[in-house]
């Protein structure tokens, strides 16, 4: 499968549950391991081969774009949602036009990870547009930093995905990057809506799959995590 060259970076978010260190900047521009939150998530992209990110823009909109200015790759182009927050579907949907129609990333900016394999190499290994409509990547909900609660989702040997349902816990929770068509959000409502919904409807059809994260992943939701994740990447260098 020919890896995806196109990503969306969901960065609009209002980032409430980091403040105070979102009092002045967008969530992306929280610095992690001396690195901006956006800048770890679009390094990772440009490792596997993207060339091109539409990244959505709100809070502190303004301060995000003149930094991602500064990028050289990949190419950014921005998706503007100062109007209105549109959450992961509507801001899928609204970036439609910029997306092109070859499969896309779709990635959000609160996830940095240290890789012992090659996570994303696996991601589009596991893509295949016949048989799915979004590829998840996955990370083992013990030992990851900044995640609270029981999983998302369970594993198939074929790499299907079930979500927990009525279980008191699931093994796995999604790391916050996957692959799509860039038209899947298309009849979602106009306005605000999230991709969950969109998901457990291709899961009910068994057209969601997913992979498992080989390493160690970091939640970076709140000041907490932040520190940290911080600490574990110290650890690591």
């Amino acid at each position: 499968m020919t890896a995806p060259t196109t990503a969306m970076v969901l960065a609009a978010g209002l980032g409430t549950r980091m403040r105070p260190l979102t009092d002045d900047r967008p969530k992306a521009l929280v610095e992690v391991g001396g690195k901006a939150l956006i800048d770890h998530v679009l390094d990772r992209l440009a490792e596997a081969g993207v060339t091109d990110a539409v990244v959505n823009v709100h809070w502190f909109a303004d301060r995000l774009e003149s930094h991602l200015a500064a990028r050289t790759r990949p190419t950014i182009r921005i998706s503007d949602e100062r109007v209105e927050l549109l959450e992961t579907g509507g801001g899928l949907k609204k970036a439609r036009p910029l997306l092109g129609d070859d499969p896309v990333f779709v990635a959000n900016i609160d996830s940095v990870w240290i890789d012992r394999g090659d996570a994303l190499s696996d991601l589009i290994r596991l893509w295949d547009p016949a048989r799915m409509d979004a590829a998840l990547l996955l990370a083992r909900r013990e030992g990851s930093i900044g995640f609270e609660g029981g999983g998302d989702f369970f594993l198939g040997d074929d790499g299907a995905l079930a979500f927990r349902g009525e279980a008191a816990s699931a093994p796995y929770a999604y790391m916050g990057v996957h692959i799509t068509r860039p038209d899947y959000a298309d009849h979602g409502p106009d306005g605000p809506f999230s991709l969950s919904p969109l998901w457990r409807a291709s899961a009910a059809e068994g057209r969601l799959f997913g992979c498992v994260l080989d390493g160690d992943w970091m939640h970076v939701g709140d000041p907490q995590a932040r520190d940290e994740a911080e600490a574990r990447l110290k650890a690591e260098t």
